[in-house]
């Protein structure tokens, strides 16, 4: 049983703001958010852009590109952040409305930015469990940064914090752009470092949080978190790689393109270092930030664009996500006799 990627869809805000410009909100100099944190401008919401919706209008694009009735969809998977529209609300079901699905049943899942990563293990695994299962549509928006305090220091590696939505469509035995095998990995001895303190059942919302910040956010041991993940987070991040790949039989050697998510400009030249790869085999997304889980998407869509992505090429795409976890998808691009 082959199950192939038919078609992705990406939205974008129209507004989006400037390395300088968050260079001047943090005080500190704008060679540090251009060149080391690698942020030349990001993408941020309009008044319209909100979670769900933007995942919707991603879901819709998919659709039309794989030229599908959407009621030939039989699953709806939200891949989106849980900072959304409304606190409690299942947002898959809103979607699967919007774009037509009628015939679908729908959920949410979340794993910070591996959510589009692990979400394609989970529809892999439900198609391949469940023979009425045939097409599995994955779409979510992202835009957590609404929680940026620019005047916390701790939180400066969230910076890059974006905006946007994405939108994937498997189908079985469809013999084009083969989803392979993937590889995750969690390790919650971080799960507590980065929070959004206040808002949850711990500390709820009240006047007195909001006036200390504290429903933005923070991160609450940053020498201990920062010592540990040093030891432990590109280790893990290359393990994920490695394995994916590995179990979809193939060698990192074979690797033609990988989809990273944003992260500082060095993490991302170090990866590609030690998996042997060139920059032409990757995209550096320095004009979009980070959108979370939605990076991959955005990745792809751009490499297949820019001509990066061939006929018969392994692609992989590859996250990490506080909390802390870790993933990674390999994918045989093109026809597949």
């Amino acid at each position: 049983m082959q199950i192939g990627i038919v078609s992705t869809g990406v939205y974008l805000p129209k507004d989006y703001i400037t390395g300088k410009e968050i260079a001047e909100k943090a005080s500190i100099p704008a060679h540090v958010v251009e060149e080391k944190m690698g942020i030349k401008k990001k993408y941020v919401p309009g008044p319209d852009d909100h979670t769900c919706e933007m995942g919707i209008i991603a879901a819709k694009q998919a659709i039309k590109k794989a030229r599908i009735d959407p009621m030939e969809i039989d699953v709806v998977i939200y891949i989106g952040e849980e900072h959304k529209e409304y606190p409690l609300w299942t947002a898959g079901i809103k979607l699967q409305e919007e774009v037509g699905a009628l015939n679908a049943w729908a959920f949410d899942v979340a794993l910070r930015c591996g959510t589009t990563v692990m979400a394609l293990k989970v529809a892999k695994s439900l198609m391949i469990a469940d023979s009425t299962i045939q097409t599995v549509l994955l779409a979510g928006g992202y835009r957590n940064g609404d929680f940026i305090d620019y005047q916390n220091p701790r939180t400066r590696f969230m910076f890059n914090l974006g905006a946007g939505g994405g939108a994937i469509l498997l189908k079985k035995d469809h013999y084009e752009n083969i989803l392979l095998e993937t590889e995750l990995l969690t390790d919650g001895s971080f799960s507590e470092d980065v929070v959004v303190v206040s808002g949850g059942t711990k500390n709820p919302i009240t006047k007195e949080a909001i006036d200390q910040r504290l429903n933005m956010l923070d991160v609450l041991d940053p020498e201990g978190m920062k010592q540990r993940l040093e030891q432990k987070s590109m280790a893990n991040f290359l393990k994920v790689v490695r394995k994916s790949v590995r179990k979809s039989g193939y060698k990192e050697e074979d690797i033609s393109f990988i989809a990273m998510l944003h992260m500082k400009k060095s993490a991302h030249e170090y990866v590609l270092k030690e998996l042997g790869l060139s920059h032409q085999q990757s995209i550096y997304l320095e004009d979009y930030g980070h959108i979370g889980q939605i990076d991959q998407i955005v990745s792809l869509e751009l490499a297949v664009k820019e001509g990066k992505v061939k006929e018969g090429d392994i692609v992989v795409l590859v996250s990490a996500g506080i909390g802390y976890a870790w993933g990674a998808s390999t994918i045989k691009w093109g026809r597949v006799m």
